[in-house]
């Protein structure tokens, strides 16, 4: 099921900014050099599908990929303008720093620069942990958009 995100609407993120300083976590938008790397590493964590969804965002100038580091190492990302316009993820967290609130903040850089680009709603696709969605941003369930823009994907 697809949920869609009033952009107008979007809070303030007033927790991500002091929560990812005590965590010496680091989110930032991915540079072009980085993709390798980046792609790489969403394979490995995740899945090739996402890997290929995260090339698109990262082939976009600028990117449409925002990383989280720690330590210089790659331990979150979230994408927008994959697969469709207007449509936020893939996005992941390194399972070893799940919790802290980095998918929270990630989330809050790709919707901030989708509004910035003029976008007025945003449309999460095929939505995994939909309570997270809609107690962060106000997300809400779009009524019959099952199978929605994957149906009759290739098997990977």
């Amino acid at each position: 099921m697809d949920y869609l995100v009033n952009l107008s609407t979007l809070p303030i993120d007033t927790q991500s900014p002091e929560r990812m300083a005590k965590a010496g976590v680091t989110i930032r938008r991915a540079l072009p050099p980085e993709l390798r790397l980046i792609t790489g590493w969403v394979a490995e964590h995740f899945s090739q599908g996402w890997a290929s969804e995260t090339t698109v965002a990262m082939s976009r100038q600028p990117p449409t990929c925002f990383i989280a580091t720690r330590n210089r190492e790659l331990v979150g990302f979230a994408c927008h303008e994959a697969t469709a316009r207007g449509f936020f993820g893939p996005t992941g967290v390194d399972e070893i720093v799940r919790g802290l609130g980095i998918g929270r903040a990630l989330l809050f850089a790709c919707l901030n620069d989708q509004k910035a680009m003029g976008y007025a709603y945003t449309v999460i696709g095929d939505v995994g942990p939909s309570e997270f969605y809609e107690k962060t941003v106000g997300a809400i369930q779009i009524p019959n958009s099952a199978p929605g823009i994957y149906a009759g994907m290739l098997k990977l």
